[in-house]
């Protein structure tokens, strides 16, 4: 690299700072921390719930690639201005759909649900590449890691604040005691704090759909590749589905892709799941319920020092270093956490948090370093696809799982509340992780070893691989 450009920090470019503003503001979501009871506080059934995430999941299974083609071929910008304009209308209709009929009600929520998915799934993979092509245009691809980093801490103290916020203006009577104290002389009831969190996460829709509409499209916005027609000619499906055959043959004949991927989604589903069923664990190791939305607030706080952590050891050690490592990390927080000591069980929590931190680091870091531009977008939503499905299956073996397990927990303990039944099935469940983790990383190290066979990538920090793709 010259010296001018080792001058230039990443964040003058234009393109890597809205970046940043797009993905904290994206997700800073305050209805996170209220999530399941506002939709039941809106008049739906826990069934309907259940449903509704569902269906947002398939939605996401269901657009991620073919949204990064689209990425690829139309250009980020697009994608990106698309997922803004789509995260507005999808919370939108909850701040203005009536409560009093149910159907019209659950098909509002269905709408929304569907809109959800398909805007998380048109930024994935456009957002990183869009941001990562103007750094390798200014010959700053160097700096990724960096620029990662900062976007993880960013959006760690954007999630503080909105799981923060959201739930204190929630609350009626904390907000009845501030409108007290100002004054106000005004009733707070149910109704009154039920789409205040809505409310304020409309401000953050309108102002993604802003970041995203003062993007600059990169030189690599949109495929101009042999076979691949220029933007004149029309985009038809049949390219971006030529456009994710090509993506899918690349990883498939890129052993360290395609290790990559293979990794991030055993440590992202594993991880992923434990954190679906934290509340529960919580109540387990009897840590009071009141704080459970500081101690979300608090494990956001590693979003600000894990990427610091990664950055550093993906500049010293070799990818294969690093694998061992996280490995460690989590399979540390699984065994601690199976013992469920009282209070003092939240430390192996923690430690497996931080590690599921750490693999969105390294997994973006690496596949982005090794990526060409031209279907940057379309690698990174294989990467999301594969992270959504094994997460899927893993929550579908896990339901039968706690079938198949809660028959003998009641006929064992015929004296137990239903309360203590399902504490007991969940602690019975939960030490399967441990042995689901060790066993999928057993396959993982015999795969790679056979993938990885002769090559040298992995072996030493990729800055030492330049040009290789090996």
């Amino acid at each position: 690299m010259d010296k001018d450009v080792a001058t230039v920090s990443p964040y003058a470019i234009r393109n890597v700072r809205l970046f940043i503003a797009f993905k904290v503001l994206f997700n800073a979501r305050f209805y996170y921390p209220v999530f399941t009871i506002l939709f039941l506080d809106f008049g739906l059934t826990m069934a309907q719930f259940a449903l509704l995430n569902a269906i947002w999941a398939a939605t996401i299974v269901l657009a991620e690639v073919p949204s990064g083609a689209l990425a690829d071929i139309l250009g980020r910008r697009k994608l990106m201005v698309w997922a803004g304009a789509v995260m507005v209308l999808e919370i939108l209709l909850l701040c203005i759909v009536p409560r009093g009929n149910p159907v019209l009600l659950f098909s509002v929520f269905v709408l929304n649900r569907i809109l959800s998915g398909l805007a998380e799934a048109s930024a994935s993979g456009a957002d990183e590449a869009i941001a990562y092509d103007a750094l390798k245009a200014a010959g700053l691809q160097d700096q990724w890691g960096r620029v990662l980093a900062t976007s993880i801490r960013l959006q760690s103290i954007g999630f503080i604040v909105a799981m923060t916020l959201g739930a204190v203006v929630y609350d009626p009577a904390f907000m009845q005691k501030a409108s007290d104290w100002l004054g106000l002389h005004i009733q707070i009831t149910r109704d009154t704090t039920l789409r205040l969190p809505l409310y304020l996460t409309l401000v953050m829709a309108v102002l993604t759909l802003a970041a995203a509409l003062r993007l600059e499209e990169s030189g690599n916005g949109h495929a101009k590749t042999e076979g691949l027609p220029d933007k004149k000619s029309g985009i038809p499906a049949r390219e971006a589905f030529a456009m994710t055959l090509r993506a899918g043959r690349w990883i498939l004949e890129t052993p360290f892709a395609l290790v990559i991927i293979c990794s991030g989604f055993l440590f992202d589903s594993i991880a992923r799941m434990v954190i679906t069923l934290s509340s529960q664990y919580y109540r387990v190791i009897q840590v009071p319920e009141a704080v459970f939305g500081l101690i979300g607030s608090g494990i956001a706080v590693l979003g600000l020092i894990i990427p610091r952590i990664a950055l550093r050891m993906t500049e010293r050690n070799s990818p294969r270093r690093n694998l061992l490592i996280l490995a460690g990390v989590n399979l540390v927080g699984l065994v601690g956490m199976a013992f469920f000591v009282p209070l003092a069980g939240l430390i192996p929590a923690i430690i497996l948090f931080s590690g599921m931190y750490m693999t969105g680091f390294f997994a973006s870091h690496y596949l982005n370093h090794i990526t060409d531009s031209a279907q940057r977008a379309t690698v990174l939503s294989f990467k999301g696809l594969s992270y959504n499905l094994s997460y899927g299956l893993l929550g579908l073996l896990y339901s039968l799982l706690v079938a198949w397990t809660r028959p003998g927990i009641v006929k064992d303990y015929p004296d137990q509340s239903a309360f203590q039944v399902e504490n007991l099935t969940f602690m019975a469940t939960f030490n399967w992780f441990p042995w689901a983790f060790i066993i999928g990383f057993a396959i993982l190290c015999l795969f790679a070893g056979r993938r990885l066979r002769g090559l040298d990538v992995h072996r030493k920090p990729l800055e030492a691989h330049v040009g290789e793709h090996g």
